[in-house]
């Protein structure tokens, strides 16, 4: 059986593609602002990250909000960096196939959501309203 024989995994840029579409399906309100934060994926978190937050196996983070959330900023900050999103393909990938119940895109908008969630400052309450992955 060959019926997967020139197929691959979708690349960093199909990811990255996902995760923009999730930022232009936002309600306008949140769109616009969420359009502020880089979003860049990669293949795995760095071993840094991994260290930091104490994670053995890199597999178990799909995505990381890197900034100050917006409810926490101040125009007396200094900006030493811009308020980014990292999203990891290869936990997203796995997650994906060991789910079986979604979407690969339903997935990455998922952690998308949750990471827009800390940049917004967002409860559980109004994630729920933007992201019906419960339901």
């Amino acid at each position: 059986m060959n019926d997967w024989l020139g197929r691959v995994a979708p690349d960093l840029e199909t990811i990255e593609q996902m995760a923009l579409n999730t930022i232009a399906a936002l309600p306008p309100q949140f769109a616009g602002p969420a359009r502020g934060v880089i979003v860049r994926v990669e293949d795995f978190a760095p071993d840094e990250v991994l260290d930091d937050m104490e994670i053995e196996n890199p597999f178990e983070l799909t995505g990381i909000y890197d900034g100050i959330p917006l409810t926490e900023k101040s125009v007396m900050d200094v900006v030493d960096r811009p308020d980014m999103i990292w999203l990891f393909r290869r936990p997203i990938l796995d997650e994906w196939a060991e789910r079986g119940d979604v979407s690969l895109g339903q997935l990455v908008a998922h952690v998308m959501i949750h990471e827009l969630a800390h940049h917004f400052g967002w409860s559980d309450e109004e994630i729920a309203t933007i992201d019906r992955w419960w339901e």
